[in-house]
């Protein structure tokens, strides 16, 4: 059963489209039957261009990603999620809409908050570079969540491993 991960961040610009082009990548490279998906809760409608070209400096294609609204994941023919993970400190402040989950249970939540790499100072080269390593260390733990075994775990073991992935 495939194991659907939606990672929210407030705009869709940034971060969650860094952690969704980076779980995509490596669900595939490893054959994990997981799939990826981002949105915001105020989606701004575009993507940063400084986070497609750090995807696309990693070898990450960027064809399919897009700035969309959670209020997607709510309507009727929404994936049933398994995982939901707030990448932006205000995303994770706000209240969520009720996700299906798989099985009829809610999806499990966590928070591993990053920066916003847009504001990051040093000018262009400065952002590029915020951009460059807020992109390795969400792959880094995207990877830790594929080592999960994502099918076998209960809920409240899964929340403790994906908690505890956040705090690595």
């Amino acid at each position: 059963m495939t194991t659907h991960v939606l990672i929210l961040c407030t705009h869709n610009s940034a971060r969650s489209v860094l952690a969704e082009g980076m779980l995509a990548h490596w669900a595939a490279r490893l054959g994990r039957d997981v799939q990826a998906h981002s949105a915001g809760s105020a989606p701004c409608g575009r993507i940063n261009p400084l986070a497609l070209q750090a995807l696309a400096r990693a070898g990450i294609d960027t064809q399919r990603l897009r700035s969309k609204s959670w209020d997607e994941f709510t309507a009727p023919g929404a994936p049933p999620l398994s995982i939901v993970i707030t990448v932006c400190d205000s995303a994770a402040a706000e209240a969520c809409p009720v996700f299906t989950g798989s099985a009829g249970a809610p999806p499990v939540r966590v928070h591993w908050g990053y920066p916003d790499p847009s504001n990051a100072e040093g000018g262009e080269a400065g952002r590029q570079r915020a951009f460059e390593l807020t992109r390795q260390a969400l792959g880094y733990r995207m990877l830790q969540l594929l080592g999960l075994p994502l099918a076998r775990l209960e809920r409240e073991a899964l929340r403790s491993a994906l908690e505890e992935i956040g705090r690595s």
